[in-house]
């Protein structure tokens, strides 16, 4: 994983920390079900994940579009799959969302040189 993919999952999870330990129960429950909606189901995680980053271009939020791609990236979504679905959410959003386009595939490129890193030290590492 890339340094940014990092700093932004570990900022993430610290501010989820945050909200989730105060007492409202409306947010936690809302986190839980946001938790349960990306499950495994009728429909696969890759493809549920595929369909939050469309909805996530349309609505033009940074963070959801960063997260889904890493949880793409995570569930196997290769390059290629991802720039279709950046397509749909081009076509549906129309060109307000190309800034967030913009950004979507700089966080894509740094998430795919921290892989590249990771395996090239991997690599490394069981050679010597």
């Amino acid at each position: 994983m890339s340094d940014r993919a990092t700093e932004f999952a570990a900022f993430r999870q610290r501010l989820n920390e945050r909200i989730l330990g105060h007492d409202n129960q409306v947010v936690r429950r809302f986190f839980a079900l946001d938790t349960q909606t990306y499950r495994e189901g009728v429909l696969d995680v890759r493809t549920k994940e595929m369909l939050g980053l469309v909805a996530s271009l349309v609505l033009r939020c940074d963070d959801c579009i960063a997260y889904h791609i890493g949880k793409c990236h995570e569930a196997g979504v290769d390059r290629d799959a991802l720039f279709e679905v950046f397509s749909v959410g081009l076509v549906v959003g129309g060109s307000i969302v190309i800034p967030h386009l913009r950004r979507a595939v700089d966080f894509l490129d740094a998430l795919e040189a921290g892989a590249a890193d990771a395996a090239s030290a991997a690599t490394e590492a069981a050679d010597g």
